[in-house]
């Protein structure tokens, strides 16, 4: 059994497109979902709070106890955790990815954004 993992939004509407696309992605029988209201912005706003250590922790035992494969990280149209634009949605995520890199190091983290018609698409930094 493959795993990755999910960090997203806790909005129904996201869930079966980045659940697809990640198990796609990284060619996986399960993606464990780690579920808050806009986590790519919480972890951009602060990596270091309370929040954010969950969120971590979580990803720790889906890395260790799974051995997943890779991280998806999350933001999309919409949003009620995060009212900030699609552009400062996508600079969370930039951030988001750094954040989780420098826990977890070895793994392939994809920031990911969901449209207005729920597709996914990975998010591309300069």
């Amino acid at each position: 059994m493959r795993f990755c993992t999910a960090v997203n939004c806790m909005d129904g509407r996201v869930q079966h497109p980045v659940h697809d696309y990640l198990s796609s992605l990284f060619m996986t029988d399960f993606v464990d979902q780690i579920t808050e209201t806009g986590p790519a912005a919480i972890l951009a706003a602060d990596p270091e709070s309370a929040l954010s250590r969950s969120v971590y922790r979580r990803i720790e035992v889906s890395v260790n106890a799974h051995g997943s494969v890779g991280i998806g990280i999350v933001a999309h149209y919409d949003c009620a955790g995060s009212d900030k634009s699609e552009a400062q949605q996508k600079e969370d995520l930039r951030l988001s990815v750094a954040a989780i890199r420098a826990r977890f190091p070895r793994q392939k983290i994809v920031p990911l954004w969901v449209d207005r018609r729920w597709k996914v698409s990975e998010v591309g930094f300069d």
